[in-house]
């Protein structure tokens, strides 16, 4: 609930105070998206609020890339922010979407990076050679071997589905919104790549983005 604040006034004694209302301290961020149409440095409180996840999802993806292609996703939203509607989608994996878009002008990179890992299995981890930040080993570590070769195997909308889901944590329906397709087809390509990606795997993987979850 908005906060308020007492206003003097010049009324009568009985006359109760007149009350006025105090700007919140945060805006959100499709707050922040419709104040940048008319005030461009407002979109940049964006950049500092997810840049952190949009990169942790790109580093997994294409690696070294992350920083260029994190620019990119960021000028792509820039851009397109006049479009942009809070009621079909939140910010969030609105920019996931865009990276996602991003992604895929980058495939051949993408698939030779999971390749490079899969041979990489039997070699010890070198520091700084996965391009997943630091604080993120488990994953590094999982993308080493079969897991790694499946990813490089999958079709391309099935390995976005997939990721949008496992790195991303967005539910179906985001999904279906970042993708322009119905849940249904989601749901397929999904199934189609937890069986793919479950073949290849075989035992369990330390980290698992196959696992079933009911819509989210």
């Amino acid at each position: 609930m908005t906060s308020t604040a007492v206003h003097s006034s010049a009324g009568p004694p009985d006359e109760p105070p007149r009350l006025r209302a105090l700007p919140d301290s945060a805006p959100s961020d499709s707050e922040l998206v419709s104040r940048s149409i008319e005030d461009p440095a407002q979109f940049a409180a964006l950049f500092d609020r997810h840049a952190t996840t949009v990169h942790r999802y790109l580093g997994r993806r294409v690696g070294e890339l992350a920083d260029d292609l994190l620019s990119e996703t960021f000028l792509v939203a820039f851009r397109r922010r006049a479009a942009y509607r809070p009621e079909h989608l939140e910010v969030r994996p609105w920019l996931l979407g865009i990276a996602t878009n991003v992604v895929r002008g980058h495939q051949r990179s993408e698939r030779r990076r999971y390749r490079a890992l899969a041979r990489a299995a039997g070699r010890p981890e070198e520091h700084g050679d996965d391009p997943a930040d630091s604080g993120d080993r488990l994953a590094a570590q999982a993308l080493r071997g079969p897991l790694a070769a499946a990813l490089a195997g999958l079709k391309p909308r099935d390995r976005d589905a997939l990721l949008l889901l496992a790195w991303g944590q967005l539910g179906y329906g985001e999904i279906a919104a970042v993708l322009d397709v119905p849940v249904g087809t989601v749901r397929s390509r999904l199934n189609r790549a937890r069986r793919q990606t479950r073949a290849a795997l075989g035992d369990v993987s330390p980290f698992d983005p196959t696992s079933e979850e009911d819509d989210r």
